[in-house]
């Protein structure tokens, strides 16, 4: 084999950038499809908030004509200046089994970096700063991801290693809940007294008043959000921004705000139906039959993937997320789901990890990224 790895430049190439998982996957039945219109918007920038905030590269490596890996590299400074740090990153990163191939990818994308005055590579993030293809899937190759959920081959983490690379020691982890026929008596009371003991209600979201809910939103997020290595609260516009693209396909059945007695914005959780389900049935087009098929599968979704879940300090242990978990759950049975996924839980958040095991998840899925010194 005889490497090249050069930047994208045209149409061309980001079309051979977006159609290349097709040849890595071909054959998966737990491989999920993305949209290629979706994904073309991400890599050309439109409406992404992750290439507003700094520069980014597109790399394809090829052997002659045939292309054999990808992926993309970016710099967020606003999230260095943030955090006083100098990182760049990789997302997108796709490759056959080849530590060739891998090396010669990522040895380009921590050069791209070097000259932009980065010390450190970490990757993968999610290609547009939100929460869809965020770290590795390092265990639990053997379900489908849930919406928005990474899925690579078992092979990729061996790879990245091979180049030098470790991963941050602070994985994701990933619940799965049955939803059973009927709720313990127990839980239910305890509940009910934790909401009379401490005051406070759970609402469900009133998306005709977005400008109030975004607000009460980013009250809960800048209060809640731990100091996350690479990522921090998003602003009104970035949350604007997330809201056009998730408000199409949005429950309001599976989004709360929970409140204090005064009417406080004190938590807040969001889940979206998993229609991943849909998905894997469209092999990346809406057209020409691709909606047809969605509205058809849409109808069979049994699944929801919880995977946002804020509590304001101050409101922790106050069964504040229990409740608002509750409330998705009794959703859930309504409409005839029979299982949620909550996702991710970083591995050093004890108390969130001892709340979904207490909750009855089980731990199915984790997610690492890693970083290399450059």
């Amino acid at each position: 084999m005889r490497v090249r790895v050069r930047e994208a430049e045209d149409k061309a190439d980001i079309r051979r950038f977006v159609h290349f998982p097709w040849s890595i996957y071909r054959g998966d039945r737990n491989w999920v499809p993305p949209l290629k219109s979706e994904m073309w918007s991400i890599v050309t920038g439109k409406d992404n908030p992750l290439f507003k905030c700094g520069p980014h590269a597109l790399f394809l490596a090829e052997d002659g004509d045939k292309v054999v890996g990808r992926v993309l590299t970016a710099i967020d400074n606003e999230l260095n200046a943030a955090r006083g740090r100098g990182w760049g990153y990789f997302s997108l990163f796709e490759s056959t089994n080849s530590a060739e191939v891998a090396s010669a990818l990522l040895a380009t994308c921590e050069e791209w970096l070097r000259e932009r005055g980065c010390r450190v590579s970490r990757g993968p993030v999610s290609p547009d700063n939100g929460d869809d293809n965020r770290g590795l899937l390092i265990d639990g190759f053997d379900t489908p991801p849930a919406l928005m959920d990474s899925y690579n081959r078992p092979y990729y983490a061996g790879l990245i290693e091979g180049c030098g690379y470790e991963g941050d020691r602070d994985d994701r982890l990933a619940y799965f809940y049955e939803v059973g026929e009927s709720f313990p008596e127990k839980a239910l009371a305890t509940l009910d007294y934790a909401k009379a003991r401490w005051k406070f209600r759970i609402d469900r979201a009133n998306l005709k008043d977005l400008e109030n809910e975004f607000m009460s939103l980013k009250a809960v997020v800048d209060a809640a959000m731990p100091e996350w290595p690479d990522m921090i609260p998003p602003t009104m516009d970035e949350l604007r921004l997330m809201a056009r693209k998730i408000l199409p396909v949005a429950d309001p059945d599976f989004i709360y705000l929970a409140r204090s007695e005064a009417g406080e914005p004190i938590g807040f959780l969001m889940g979206l139906p998993d229609y991943n389900q849909a998905l894997k049935h469209l092999n990346g087009s809406l057209f020409p039959l691709g909606w047809a098929k969605f509205l058809w599968y849409r109808r069979r979704i049994n699944g929801l993937r919880i995977f946002v879940l804020f509590v304001v300090p101050t409101w922790q242990k106050k069964a504040v997320s229990h409740a608002m978990f509750l409330e998705a759950f009794l959703a859930c049975k309504k409409k005839g789901y029979t299982w949620a996924e909550g996702s991710t839980v970083v591995e050093s958040n004890g108390p969130m990890n001892r709340d979904a095991v207490g909750a009855g998840g089980r731990l199915y899925k984790r997610y690492r990224t890693y970083e290399k010194p450059l």
